[in-house]
């Protein structure tokens, strides 16, 4: 069997053990004395073991079989791990990881996966004394992937161990060989890679596809020795409880989306020829394809959906690396992992989230000798957490450190060339310029490059990554009580409801993920306030951005006597944009748009309308 064509899934399978050894590994250290980590930690380096043995690649699979030799000599000594075993263990999770990469893309192993295989001997030699009880057989280093797995059928067939049974693990694997010598065995429960667990009591069932008859069934596990009991029942196989899933290429989920965004258009030019020519026939069909493209559209759009721990999850180890390199304690908390997004946006926000964990860590949070004197605790805390706020997720980055020294910043900033004022202490300088002076390209107050910070390239990348992605972000800081960052960004870019606003002979479109609401502003409502225009509403300021002079518009003819404003939200923040008409709102689809150079950045797209025209999408963050 060819098992090349499998490369991506192993390398999917390996990344999600990898990320659970690295958690179970994290765990242990803030726990030496825990014994639950070990026990999962020796699962995953078995399951990777095995998956690596079936695709041939040696090198991984003899690797996570020495990890697995140490982790069975640690959970059967029942000591506490040492912080050389856990250091031996962060680098051989490190080491697979680049060891499955290679074996995916056929290169030859790299010359440290035999180096540390050795170092694993040596320590396993070294810890061995300390575990009690029977020692286990050796495990050959190539080992085969089970073959019990998939739904089966036959006669189901429960088995219990006696008691006193040693090693009920290998028991139960003798077991399933001697059924194997009778048949097809499938759906083994618990999981074969369970077996193995210290907690396994010794009951398990099986699936037997054979012709023996139940007699020579019982007898032949029998022979396995320390069987109590042994049931078989015709029962039909149970539906899974759980939905069946299936893994599938990004690519083809693009693709459909592609597709659904072209069957949105073409449904909007159809309910527009429908209202033209008023035929019910033509009604009637054009309702009943709005229902099903919608439902398609929904359908479509859930399946891109994941989890953000699917990128989180990665973080944790990162920051006790960042952490231990920069001599800092730091106590890392992630919220929100439930929370789902499209995965070509979780994918994409990777990046700019690594750099505001890493500016945490280095700028943020200080040294304990700082902290202590400070009366603050030795571990600094850091929180990524996601939330979900009516149809857009607010991911923020938070810690307790130092915060940002404002006239630092300033300073630095006119040192640089950057702007930010005159320099004078009159006027303090608030979140908004903080973040837009801290986040231009080249700023930086590190006085030294270091591998972590000090390019000035950090902040720029996450404002940059953030706008193409439709979102925006925020800040807050205090000096001595810490930062947050905050990212707002739609759950999904490809298909969005937007309220559509005409200036001059143009129509343009704006999300109503940060549309607060739309007025018709009475009489007095508009005022001038510390000499700019603002809207007061419901005893509210509200700054206001007139689009027709921003856009520098001059053939529109005359703007309305009256005309309307669309107030957008971010976060706290608000903005009234006056307009000429609002012509209502629509499901669009975006389609990236490169703005011409030195052109006003208040756009984050395109799209086509149902009469087939052109509009370009406002950037809410950009207009506030």
């Amino acid at each position: 069997m060819d098992v090349r064509r499998y490369a991506d899934l192993f390398v999917s399978e390996s990344r999600e053990q990898l990320t659970a050894f690295n958690q179970l590994l994290l765990a242990w250290e803030s726990d030496p004395a825990a014994t639950e980590p070990v026990n999962g930690l020796f699962r995953a380096a078995h399951s990777l073991k095995g998956m690596s043995a079936t695709m041939g690649y040696a090198g991984v699979a003899d690797l996570a079989h020495r990890a697995e030799n140490l982790l069975d000599v640690l959970r059967r000594a029942g000591t506490p791990v040492t912080s050389g075993q856990l250091e031996l263990l962060f680098r051989a999770a490190d080491t697979l990881e680049r060891a499955v990469a290679r074996a995916a893309d056929g290169e030859p192993d790299d010359p440290s996966v035999g180096v540390l295989a050795a170092e694993f001997d040596a320590e396993v030699a070294r810890a061995e004394p300390a575990a009690p009880g029977p020692r286990r057989a050796p495990r050959p280093s190539t080992p085969v992937a089970s073959p019990w797995a998939g739904p089966g059928k036959g006669p189901l067939v429960r088995v219990v161990l006696g008691a006193d049974a040693a090693l009920k693990g290998a028991r139960a694997v003798l077991v399933l060989r001697r059924a194997e010598a009778l048949g097809t065995v499938q759906a083994v429960t618990p999981a074969p890679a369970a077996l193995e667990a210290e907690d396994f009591d010794g009951r398990f069932s099986f699936r037997l596809d054979t012709a023996s008859s139940a007699g020579e069934i019982e007898a032949a596990l029998r022979g396995a020795g320390d069987v109590e009991r042994v049931e078989i029942a015709d029962e039909p196989a149970a539906p899974e409880a759980r939905g069946r899933h299936i893994r599938v290429e990004l690519r083809r989920l693009d693709d459909l989306m592609n597709l659904i965004g072209e069957l949105v258009l073409a449904r909007g030019r159809l309910a527009a020829l429908a209202r033209r020519f008023a035929e019910p026939d033509l009604d009637d069909v054009t309702r009943a394809i709005e229902k099903l493209s919608g439902a398609l559209q929904r359908e479509i759009i859930q399946a891109r959906m994941v989890p953000v721990w699917q990128v989180f999850d990665r973080f944790p180890r990162m920051v006790r690396d960042l952490g231990r390199q920069m001599g800092k304690e730091v106590a890392f908390r992630v919220e929100g992992k439930e929370i789902e997004l499209d995965r070509a946006i979780l994918d994409e926000i990777a990046e700019p989230l690594v750099h505001l964990l890493r500016n945490a860590v280095d700028h943020g949070i200080e040294p304990p000798a700082e902290r202590g004197a400070a009366g603050k605790p030795a571990a600094g805390q850091l929180v990524l957490a996601a939330a979900r706020e009516r149809s857009s997720v607010a991911i923020s980055v938070r810690d307790d450190g130092r915060g940002i020294d404002r006239a630092a910043v300033l300073r630095h900033s006119l040192e640089l060339g950057l702007g930010g004022g005159d320099g004078g202490a009159a006027e303090p300088v608030g979140d908004e310029l903080l973040f837009h002076l801290i986040a231009q390209a080249g700023f930086t107050t590190a006085e030294h490059v270091t591998d972590v910070s000090g390019r000035g390239v950090g902040l720029d990348a996450v404002a940059t990554g953030v706008r193409a992605l439709g979102g925006t972000v925020e800040m807050w800081s205090e000096v001595g009580k810490g930062s947050t960052f905050t990212i707002r960004l739609p759950a999904t870019l490809a298909i969005v409801r937007a309220l559509l606003a005409r200036v001059g002979r143009e129509t343009y479109a704006v999300p109503l993920t940060h549309v607060a609401e739309a007025v018709d502003p009475r009489h007095g409502e508009v005022q001038q306030v510390e000499g700019r225009e603002a809207l007061v509403l419901r005893g509210r300021v509200i700054p206001l951005v007139r689009l027709r002079e921003l856009l520098g518009v001059r053939d529109g003819g005359t703007p309305p006597a009256r005309q309307p404003i669309i107030v957008l939200e971010v976060g706290e923040r608000r903005s009234g944009v006056v307009v000429d008409a609002v012509l209502g709102h629509q499901e669009i689809v975006v389609k990236p748009f490169q703005p011409p150079r030195g052109a006003t950045p208040v756009f984050s797209g395109a799209t086509i309308l149902g009469d087939g025209a052109a509009a370009l999408i406002l950037d809410a963050g950009g207009l506030i």
